[in-house]
């Protein structure tokens, strides 16, 4: 069978894609040529596996454009601005992943490509598959949903020679894949258990790749006390040196050590002390359970390896879904969040010893063995998948 999977975003927003993809490879589907992501996106890709096709614009570049930062942490409050994103955009994308689909028996689509895909699966009469990385339906008190895609989704249809739509995209799915665990939303599974559209829980996905520097880091790590995890994901910080400078006092004033991913920040002649590391990029997988706790983003990824891992948590989020993951550390009682903009170096102390005490740690292991292993989690998925597809086109 032939599987199209659309993702695009961050290396959060793509990555469960990519893991999906390659199971689907590896069960001998096709997929070839039929993961689009962002262009910046190739050599993750490629060293899953798997063949990309550039989709959209360079997300990094996006990160540091300032107006479109704004836009993605104040996203209602920016609808007009993301209005003309979307209309610049999303030509592009409907052009490349009407050209990759053809002759798909199925299209899965991350949570930002939903209604677009949806578009596409009704034009070739395909099922269409969601992933989400997050319950959508939490968002929805924040404002309305789709207002900005309105106009684009018209022109594709009409370019597509689609009648006018009749309701939104999400009635016309059958298959939304939520990548998380249930316990980390109680109550959900109830709420959808009289809807028509099927959710199922398969837990967050993950390629779980190494880096280069896995072995350096752990032999670090290995040579004194587990170090407190700081990293940010995609995300670019105003000022990496302070940044750095606030991470090292608190653990100096707490006598912990520091583990910093840089990620997309040039930390490259940022000076630190010798507690502290800084790498560009690592395995959450096989570092995070070596650490003594873990503070990031709350980027849904990157929180639930700290879940995994069995390690309290401190989320410092900046936008987006970012707050719901943050909420959710906090109603499990095994971290604890603040916004990043508001943290200091008082309130990082403080935060930090309050996720270290021996109630967070033990809740932290206890909920870590209630987690989706990521392998039960992949294999879920695409089984689900596979058995959309096989039920065939739906017109």
């Amino acid at each position: 069978m032939k599987f199209v999977v659309a993702g695009y975003g961050s290396r959060g927003d793509v990555e469960p894609c990519i893991a999906v993809a390659r199971e689907l490879l590896r069960r001998g589907h096709d997929v070839g040529m039929a993961v689009t992501v962002p262009p910046d996106m190739r050599g993750f890709v490629e060293s899953a596996g798997l063949t990309e096709v550039p989709y959209g614009r360079h997300w990094e570049a996006l990160l540091r454009d300032e107006d479109f930062v704004r836009m993605m942490q104040n996203p209602v409050q920016a609808i007009s601005q993301a209005a003309d994103y979307v209309v610049q955009v999303w030509e592009d994308k409907s052009t490349t992943l009407k050209s990759v689909a053809d002759g798909a028996d199925l299209l899965l689509a991350g949570i930002t490509e939903q209604g677009l895909a949806a578009n596409i699966a009704e034009y070739y009469g395909i099922p269409l598959a969601g992933l989400h990385f997050f319950p959508a339906e939490i968002l929805e008190s924040s404002g309305p949903r789709g207002l900005a895609t309105r106009g684009p989704e018209r022109a594709q249809r009409q370019a597509l020679g689609l009648p006018e739509a009749t309701g939104p995209a999400e009635d016309r799915i059958a298959l939304e894949i939520q990548a998380y665990d249930e316990l980390c939303f109680p109550g959900l599974a109830a709420q959808w258990a009289q809807g028509d559209v099927r959710r199922p829980f398969v837990g967050a996905l993950t390629l779980e790749l190494p880096t280069d520097t896995d072995d350096e880091i752990l032999s670090w790590i290995a040579a004194g006390t587990p170090p407190i995890y700081f990293g940010f994901g995609s995300t670019p910080i105003a000022s990496p040196a302070d940044t750095v400078a606030v991470i090292s006092a608190a653990c100096t004033l707490l006598g912990e050590r520091a583990l910093i991913c840089a990620g997309p920040n040039d930390c490259t002649h940022v000076p630190h002390a010798e507690h502290v590391k800084i790498v560009d990029a690592v395995n959450h997988s096989a570092v995070f359970p070596a650490c003594r706790a873990v503070v990031h983003h709350g980027g849904a990824g990157t929180t639930a390896a700290g879940l995994r891992a069995g390690v309290p948590t401190l989320v410092l989020c900046v936008g987006l879904d970012q707050p719901v993951w943050a909420s959710a550390i906090e109603r499990l009682k095994v971290g604890s969040a603040r916004h990043f903009s508001a943290t200091t170096q008082e309130s990082l102390v403080a935060d930090l010893r309050s996720i270290l005490t021996p109630q967070c740690v033990s809740q932290a292991r206890d909920i870590a063995a209630q987690m989706t292993k990521p392998a039960e989690s992949v294999a879920s998925a695409v089984d689900l998948l596979q058995d959309a597809a096989r039920r065939g086109r739906v017109n």
